[in-house]
């Protein structure tokens, strides 16, 4: 059974071809081998042509890989990570169907140096909650973050964080229920020592270097963080609420 889709203006086929199963395949409706390109092309009603381009635009994502020979197969071990202006990794997750868990290793205050005054919109020396966390799907160590909190408005803030799945989860707590993205800035970098330990890659792989300023709904800035993903594990995924 066909499954025509309709064409927005500007909008080409194979780009809604590749939108409907790169959400299945985030939700785990479709896993394992791809259907051939005859089948996928029969299923939306289009040519092989555009099927290919849609397959194609998969690939460059990482999220299937060719097989010469063999077919298309999904690659299970990569999450997206959606950078929406108002969702945080757990809500990726959570997408992907995977349980989302933060484990954190140590907090401690501290006066903000230069860099994290001037993020946070702080005074230099201002003190802040810095807090080292691992972000785990299924389990799984899958990143390495450090977040700071001004002070004194996130006093015993720690307390009810490692009672908490997720830092929106922690926040909503402490009465912020609507919070938005800033800032982000997306890097390469090779991984210290403790961070390619806890990720178990290598120290000579790059992780991706995320750094994101987050606001309540009054503008105040509430949030600087840095989180270090394994670069074969997660990928990067622009919204369109953040252009």
């Amino acid at each position: 059974m066909s499954a025509r889709i309709s064409r927005p203006t500007g909008a080409p086929l194979w780009l809604q071809i590749e939108a409907t199963l790169s959400q299945e395949i985030l939700t785990r409706q479709l896993t394992g081998r791809l259907p051939n390109e005859q089948s996928l092309a029969e299923r939306f009603a289009v040519n092989r042509h555009t099927v290919r381009q849609a397959i194609q635009s998969l690939q460059h994502k990482g999220l299937v890989c060719i097989e010469r020979g063999r077919g298309t197969f999904v690659r299970e071990e990569m999450i997206a990570y959606r950078l929406g202006k108002s969702s945080r990794f757990s809500h990726s997750l959570s997408e992907q169907h995977l349980v989302s868990e933060v484990d954190i290793q140590s907090c401690h205050f501290e006066p903000a140096d230069e860099r994290v005054a001037q993020l946070l919109a702080l005074d230099a020396g201002a003190p802040v909650l810095r807090v080292e966390s691992l972000d785990l799907a299924d389990e799984r160590v899958v990143s390495v973050c450090t977040q700071y909190f001004p002070l004194p408005r996130f006093d015993g803030f720690i307390d009810i964080y490692r009672d908490s799945k997720s830092t929106s989860e922690a926040f909503a707590r402490v009465g912020i229920r609507q919070f938005s993205r800033v800032l982000s800035r997306i890097s390469a970098r090779l991984p210290r020592p403790e961070v390619a330990a806890a990720l178990q890659q290598g120290r000579q792989q790059p992780v991706l270097y995320v750094e994101s300023v987050y606001a309540d709904a009054d503008g105040v800035r509430i949030e600087y963080g840095i989180t270090r993903f394994g670069g074969d594990s997660v990928q990067i995924e622009v919204t369109p609420d953040t252009l």
